[in-house]
């Protein structure tokens, strides 16, 4: 089976790119072109304009989670789509998501449109809290399970019910895997459940131990170095074969991942195009 990834949005891009804080990412797979995630705003669309990708071609989309640096750029993907299209995820995406305390202040980062304005774009939403099989091959996570003693969901992130903030658990975020026979090739959004759970769920749900290359968010760029430690060593013993880090891991975990897998680990910038596997 042959697949091409091609990262649309991402904080950091390739000469003649754009980059702004989010992500956003094209998989063409089993006859299929998924837009996993739409950026912050304009990126997605205008790179995409640049690699010469036909929006109205898009199949499917599937949203990480409701945060706006990953929903951003739905409107601006909706209109040249130009009809309509599914948009699979969680149903949490419509949380009232928030930022609290002293490092972001309080502030609103959910989806920065209402679903009004998105289905009369076009938006067809199938929301569902079970990994959904878009293909034979093909799979979103649906909730991750929180298994490893040592991943957390940051402690500033928050959601508004009723008037009251509450710790936001992210149910909501999910990721989507590959099966081929290398292995499992799985794509991030922003991980916030943990990249070792992540992988540790899809190699359950899949039945595939092999782990062949992981790319996207890993949301390290807070990770203690504790943390960051026990994750390099999870990754090595799960044998991934291709790393590329995006979006939220941070320049230190970048840097780490770099020297301990430095045959494997590349930054997935907006504008890399990759033939899998």
């Amino acid at each position: 089976m042959e697949i091409k990834i091609t990262t649309l949005s991402e904080n950091t891009a390739n000469i003649g790119f754009i980059g702004e804080w989010g992500l956003s990412i094209l998989i063409e797979a089993d006859g299929l072109r998924i837009l996993f995630d739409t950026g912050a705003s304009f990126t997605a669309v205008y790179n995409a304009q640049l690699l010469g990708i036909d929006f109205s071609s898009v199949d499917k989309i599937v949203l990480s989670h409701g945060h706006w640096d990953h929903t951003g750029g739905l409107v601006n993907v909706l209109r040249r789509r130009g009809e309509g299209v599914d948009i699979i995820g969680h149903p949490d995406i419509w949380a009232a998501k928030y930022t609290q305390g002293e490092k972001y202040g309080e502030r609103y980062i959910g989806i920065p449109f209402n679903r009004e304005q998105l289905e009369g774009l076009g938006a067809h939403f199938l929301l569902t809290k079970e990994p959904v099989w878009i293909t034979d091959n093909i799979v979103t996570s649906g909730e991750i399970p929180m298994v490893t003693e040592y991943e957390d969901i940051d402690s500033y992130l928050y959601v508004k019910e009723n008037g009251v903030f509450k710790p936001d658990p992210l149910a909501d975020d999910l990721a989507i895997a590959i099966n081929t026979e290398l292995g499992l090739i799985i794509i991030l959004g922003c991980c916030h459940r943990g990249i070792i759970n992540t992988i540790h769920h899809f190699r359950e749900i899949t039945r595939q131990n092999q782990v062949n290359c992981v790319i996207g968010g890993t949301h390290l760029m807070d990770a203690s170095p504790e943390r960051l430690a026990k994750t390099v060593t999870d990754l090595k013993q799960f044998g991934v074969q291709r790393l590329g880090a995006s979006h939220c891991t941070g320049f230190e975990a970048s840097s780490r991942m770099a020297q301990e897998f430095p045959d494997m680990f590349f930054l997935n910038n907006a504008g890399t195009r990759l033939s899998l596997p």
